[in-house]
């Protein structure tokens, strides 16, 4: 979507988190997105911008990033078939033991939203990982070649993050683990059927930004669609 400078349009600062709705699970995501995008059309703003979408660490600010290009997962969509991965018994058996209604009440309760999308995610990367077509399978692999430059070093992160609970002060964890050069020493030299597991948790991670860039890429072209700019932010580094 082209903007000039010389035109002066108007526009609406959200923050995603606060895009609440009545189907959502304890926090804004896309779809609320989607819905505000159409309330800004019709009003006839031509702008929404957003706070940073960067990946956070525990205290979940929005400028407190650990990585410059990871998606925030909890931004994501899920629901049955959001991503096709995700089937509708998986989704009901998933959520059948949450309180939906009390976590959709006020304040964001992140470790509960994480905790819940985290396992929502699981649950379609492991039906990917069994059930998935070719064709699909395929166009995983060119993501993930096309993000080579720095998706798999932010993978192995996330899993060396997962070691140290949730902790992305790698200045605090153990030396082996200190730099990418040292940990990846380390991984090689654990028993395979460990080496195999954090692998696959490395998978899982690219999944997870994977599907963030697919639905982030569909709600811009969205936005563009219905004639609205969609402005980010940055924080100004990443943590650590």
């Amino acid at each position: 979507m082209n903007l000039s400078p010389e035109k002066r349009i108007a526009g609406v600062l959200a923050p995603l988190f606060a895009l609440r709705g009545r189907n959502d699970l304890g926090i804004g995501d896309l779809a609320a997105l989607r819905e505000f995008i159409d309330w800004v059309a019709e009003i006839g703003f031509r702008l929404v911008q957003l706070l940073p979408i960067n990946e956070t660490g525990t205290d979940s600010s929005p400028y407190n990033a650990i990585s410059a290009l990871a998606i925030e997962p909890t931004t994501l969509h899920l629901a049955p078939n959001s991503p096709e991965d995700l089937t509708r018994e998986d989704f009901d058996g998933l959520i059948a033991g949450v309180d939906l209604p009390s976590l959709r009440l006020g304040a964001v309760r992140y470790r509960a939203v994480k905790k819940l999308k985290r396992r929502l995610l699981e649950k379609a990367f492991a039906n990917f990982s069994a059930h998935a077509s070719e064709g699909r399978r395929s166009e995983f692999r060119t993501f993930r070649g096309q993000e080579s430059a720095w998706l798999h070093d932010y993978a192995f992160f996330r899993v060396l993050m997962e070691a140290h609970d949730d902790s992305a002060a790698w200045n605090r964890w153990p030396m082996q683990h200190q730099t990418m050069e040292r940990a990846r020493h380390w991984l090689h030299d654990l028993p395979s059927d460990r080496q195999g597991a954090l692998i696959r948790r490395q998978e899982f991670f690219c999944y997870v930004q994977w599907i963030a860039h697919q639905q982030w890429r569909a709600i811009k072209l969205y936005a563009e669609e219905r004639g609205v700019a969609l402005m980010g932010d940055i924080p100004f580094g990443v943590s650590y």
